[in-house]
Formats: C-alpha cells, sequence, structure tokens
C-alpha cells in the first residue's frame, strides 16, 4: 500500500470500531463494497470499485471528510456537531441505525431532580462541546455568573462511574438502551439531542470529478438501509374490499394490483413498515384478506 495506489480512488473513511463498526460493515456487504482488510492495516483497496476504505476513529472522521482529506464518511451525528464541523459536512443519508440520545444523567436517589438544581454543580462528559453549549444556556437563563456557573469536565470513557466516584453531580453521555445507566443507578433528567450514524460527505470537495461514483454508493446504501426498513407484503382480497385494502397498505408510491382468475378477487403487493407489518396483516384479516405473506428484501432502490 503506498500514496500511489490511493490516487483518483475515493477514500471512504469507517469507524475503525466501537458501537457503529459492524453495522457499518452489513452496510458495505450489503451495497456489494468487496474488500478484504488485512491485520493492523486501516486503508485497503475495494475489489470492484475505484474506491479505497480508511479505518479510523469515529470521532476524526468529520474533520478528515470536512477538510476534504477523505471524500465520504459514515460517523454519528453527535460526532459532528462535537467536533463543530457541522458547516463543513454535508449529511447525504440518514443510515437507520445508531441511534442513542445525550442524555443529562444524575444520581435516581439524590436531590437533582431538574437541570436547573444540576446548573452551578459539577457535570462530568465526553462531550465537552455539547454539555458545555447545553448548560451556557441553562446558566445564561438562570443568570448565573462567574463561579456560580456549571463546571463542565472531561473524561474519555465510564462516564457513568462519575458520580458514583464523588467526581460530578451528574453527567452527559449517549444512552442507547439505559440499562448501563440504571445500573449505576441513574437516571435522565432532559436529552441534549436524538443522535443516528449518517453518511456525509465534504460541504467543499476537492475532487469533483468522483461525483458520480458517491451518487453510485449513495444510492447502493440508500437501497440498503430501505431494505431493512420495508417489507414486501402480498395478499389477495375481493374487489369490493380493495378500497379498504390500499388504505391499509398504500404502498410507498401506490400498491401494485393484479387480477387473478375469480374476477371478484384481486391480488395486493404493498412495501410496508416492517415495525408496523403486525398491525397491517391484523388489519387486513379483519376485511376478509386471504393468503397474507411476508417477504423480506435483501435490497431495493426506492
Amino acid at each position: 500500500m503506498n500514496a500511489e495506489s490511493l490516487d483518483g480512488r475515493l477514500l471512504f473513511a469507517i469507524p475503525k470500531k466501537g458501537r457503529l463498526h459492524e453495522k457499518c460493515l452489513e452496510l458495505l456487504a450489503g451495497a456489494d463494497i468487496q474488500f478484504r482488510r488485512h491485520a493492523r492495516l486501516d486503508v485497503c483497496l475495494v475489489k470492484n470499485h475505484n474506491i479505497a476504505l480508511v479505518f479510523l476513529p469515529a470521532s476524526d472522521i468529520p474533520s478528515f471528510v470536512g477538510k476534504g482529506n477523505v471524500d465520504l464518511g459514515i460517523t454519528g451525528q453527535d460526532v459532528i456537531l462535537e467536533a463543530q464541523m457541522q458547516e463543513h459536512v454535508t449529511e447525504i443519508l440518514k443510515l437507520g441505525f445508531g441511534k442513542c440520545a445525550l442524555q443529562v444523567q444524575v444520581p435516581e436517589a439524590g436531590d437533582i431532580k431538574t437541570v436547573e438544581d444540576l446548573a452551578s454543580k459539577r457535570v462530568v462528559t465526553s462531550f465537552e462541546v455539547l454539555a458545555g453549549q447545553y448548560f451556557k444556556a441553562v446558566d445564561d437563563r438562570l443568570q448565573l455568573q462567574d463561579d456560580k456557573r456549571t463546571k463542565i469536565e472531561y473524561v474519555g470513557g465510564s462516564v457513568e462511574a462519575a458520580c458514583s466516584l464523588g467526581l460530578a453531580d451528574g453527567i452527559v453521555d449517549l444512552v442507547e438502551s439505559g440499562d448501563t445507566m440504571r445500573a449505576a443507578g441513574l437516571h435522565a433528567i432532559a436529552t441534549v439531542l436524538q443522535t443516528e450514524a449518517v453518511l456525509i460527505k465534504s460541504s467543499t470537495p476537492k475532487h469533483p470529478t468522483i461525483e458520480p461514483l458517491i451518487q453510485l454508493i449513495t444510492s447502493r446504501i440508500a437501497g440498503v438501509v430501505a431494505a431493512a426498513r420495508y417489507v414486501i407484503c402480498e395478499y389477495n382480497v375481493q374487489r369490493a374490499k380493495l378500497h379498504d385494502a390500499t388504505t391499509i397498505t398504500p404502498g410507498r408510491r401506490a400498491p401494485t394490483i393484479s387480477p387473478l382468475e375469480d374476477e371478484e378477487w384481486v391480488a395486493v403487493s404493498a412495501m410496508v413498515e416492517k415495525s408496523k407489518i403486525a398491525n397491517v396483516m391484523d388489519e387486513l384479516a379483519k376485511i376478509g384478506a386471504e393468503d397474507i405473506m411476508i417477504f423480506n428484501l435483501d435490497n431495493c432502490r426506492v
């Protein structure tokens, strides 16, 4: 691997570890981006496209993309805001995974019940910028001055232990299921922001010639994301009930309706959100639909 082997290639930054890494690998496989990463190497060439994957810490990806060092990247919305790179990167696509909330958490058994109670006290976080902005607004609203303002302190990990160790009165940290926080005796009193993984590119790209490849990869990834969100619902229903049926399954644009040999019946096929499919099947059964079948999607273009 040398610099010459990267010339003219689209550089695509992927989180090298952490909560987003495995999902990104699944996404690349679904988009048919074929590569083999050798041990200890953080750059590898894609076999079937003019692309090189660059494996970076998720926190570094917004800066690399924003400065044009790499062309595409996947990272969390929270990381972009923490790096203060939102003016330098363009969010192309929400990816539907890595969903978390950045929350203010305090000991459940303590006296602090609101962020106003926590203001002027000690807050530990890995998100100094976002926590600082949030509590600056709280402090300004409460007209706190000088040493009465909230103290934000940085720690690199195990933020949830800070309160029990006496380092903080509250924390600001990412929460997915909340199990870790509950185990530490903490509960949320406010949400700073909701975040998920996103595909980003530079707002001022240095290599405009690779824009068609960016559009191709974006389209493929969008197809994988949509396939994870939707299923195909197929069923037979009496023509007299067709209006009711298509109200239940309108599809993305419109359902596909096909005649059957029995002229009083039709076959219907429609894309349905996976999270809603159980209720949709119940409603179809109520109006007399039969042979209701659900098919998963491996990939699609929508």
